[in-house]
């Protein structure tokens, strides 16, 4: 049975592994610097961890795209290759929103990659990235695309809820947004904000399930998930069943602090892997994005007795991976 890095990536929050139909796999993530969008492959899951970064994009000196660039996604959609990804404004670092970048020929690593722009709204839609909004992930099903992504309404820190709609071109929906799921409960509320964010989706025994992650950015960061059957009207809300508790959440016991931000994809053996971030302490100075230490991660996806997914801490298989840079000798602590 494959055993794999733990941390696979350094410093990469928000990781996002694709395996694409030659067999390779593709990485990115948000990078500490929070300024450019980099992609690394590999033939082989581990070999992520020592392959090299291309860098395809770097944000912007002043206006749109220029700060707090966060959360990329690579995704082979209606054709081409696009990134999904989340930028803020320079100087209005938080007036984020979900952009794209589109590769230009059929090589991610070599290829050129061009600013698709801003995601559109479907026509009739007038309130779909207005606001604070990111984390947008797409995925196929029954020969249609959809998306799901985070925004913000309210005033203040205002609250942050998903939404999805059909898509149109990768770029722009075909549908109005429709809500899926609002911070309802207590761990989706903790540490000073309302959040729903970081959507993924997981295909199993006739079912999609939707994880994403919810509370701020520190160790109450935890997974919920959502579960809907695959031919069921996935624009209508009532489609869609809510657990109650979170699947995935800190264990001080593990040194797993505020799991979450994850995606899904095949291993080695062909087995079901989620990669997520999390650090391995608790105590944060200052704000918590402001702490670059949480790792991409691989845990391998269960299942229970009905055919959901579970997702189980093995304290054998977490931070098995030497470190060299000091910085990151707390890992070992």
């Amino acid at each position: 049975m494959a055993k794999y890095l733990s941390p696979l990536a350094l410093q990469r929050a928000d990781p996002y592994l694709y395996k694409h139909t030659n067999g390779k796999y593709y990485f990115t993530a948000t990078c500490p610097e929070y300024d450019k969008i980099e992609l690394r492959t590999a033939d082989t899951v581990n070999g992520i961890a020592t392959a090299p970064a291309r860098v395809l994009w770097t944000r912007h000196s002043e206006g749109p795209m220029a700060s707090h660039i966060w959360a990329p996604e690579l995704h082979y959609i209606m054709g081409k290759w696009v990134i999904y990804f989340a930028a803020g404004e320079m100087p209005d670092v938080w007036k984020i929103r979900p952009y794209t970048l589109i590769c230009q020929g059929d090589d991610p690593m070599k290829d050129e990659w061009v600013e698709g722009g801003m995601m559109q709204a479907a026509e009739g839609d007038p309130y779909s990235f207005t606001d604070f909004s990111l984390d947008m992930t797409v995925f196929e099903q029954n020969g249609r695309w959809f998306t799901i992504w985070a925004q913000k309404v309210g005033l203040v820190n205002g609250i942050s809820n998903l939404y999805i709609a059909e898509l149109e071109t990768p770029t722009k929906l075909k549908t109005v947004q429709v809500l899926l799921t609002t911070p309802d409960y207590d761990w989706e509320r903790d540490g000073g904000f309302w959040v729903n964010e970081g959507p993924a989706i997981l295909r199993h025994g006739g079912k999609l399930y939707c994880t994403y992650s919810a509370s701020a950015t520190g160790a109450c960061y935890c997974m919920g998930m959502l579960s809907a059957d695959e031919n069921a009207d996935l624009l209508d809300p009532l489609s869609w069943r809510k657990r109650r508790m979170p699947v995935l959440k800190t264990d001080a016991s593990l040194k797993v602090y505020g799991p979450g931000h994850n995606c899904f994809v095949l291993g080695d053996e062909g087995e079901q892997l989620t990669l997520l971030h999390f650090r391995n302490y608790e105590k944060i100075t200052g704000d918590p994005l402001d702490d670059h230490n949480r790792h991409a991660h691989v845990l391998k996806v269960t299942y229970n007795e009905n055919g959901e997914p579970l997702f189980l801490l093995n304290k054998d298989e977490l931070y098995n991976t030497p470190f060299e840079n000091e910085k990151q000798k707390n890992i070992n602590d």
